[in-house]
């Protein structure tokens, strides 16, 4: 799973205030949060993140384009994607991702 990512200058935590800190932090620190959160749920079905790197403006395509991470996340199947994402324990934590996205794009890929 391809995952472009772009944070908040400030995380709004308006959605989710019982997971807001006492003073506002970043966009950037609130996704810290969340893949903190997430990451034993993934493991637990048997998920890795294989690449992690900073992003930017495009290179080719739109001129006020930009994306702050790039992860590439490795699922073993679609099932346990589906698995991971709907678990209740890691939904808990997931306000920490939406209050630190502007935007954000999900992109399945596979081997041909």
């Amino acid at each position: 799973m391809l995952n472009l990512l772009r944070f908040r200058e400030v995380a709004d935590y308006s959605k989710h205030p019982d997971l807001a800190p006492s003073s506002p932090i970043s966009g950037e620190e609130a996704y810290a949060r969340y893949a903190a959160h997430a990451q034993p749920f993934l493991e637990e079905v048997g998920s890795e993140v294989l690449f992690r790197g900073k992003g930017g403006p495009y290179l080719i395509g739109p001129a006020d384009g930009r994306w702050d991470l790039v992860l590439l996340v490795r699922h073993p199947s679609a099932q346990d994607f589906l698995s991971f994402a709907s678990n209740k324990k890691y939904l808990a934590g997931i306000g920490h991702r939406t209050a630190a996205l502007a935007d954000s794009r999900l992109l399945p890929i596979s081997q041909p």
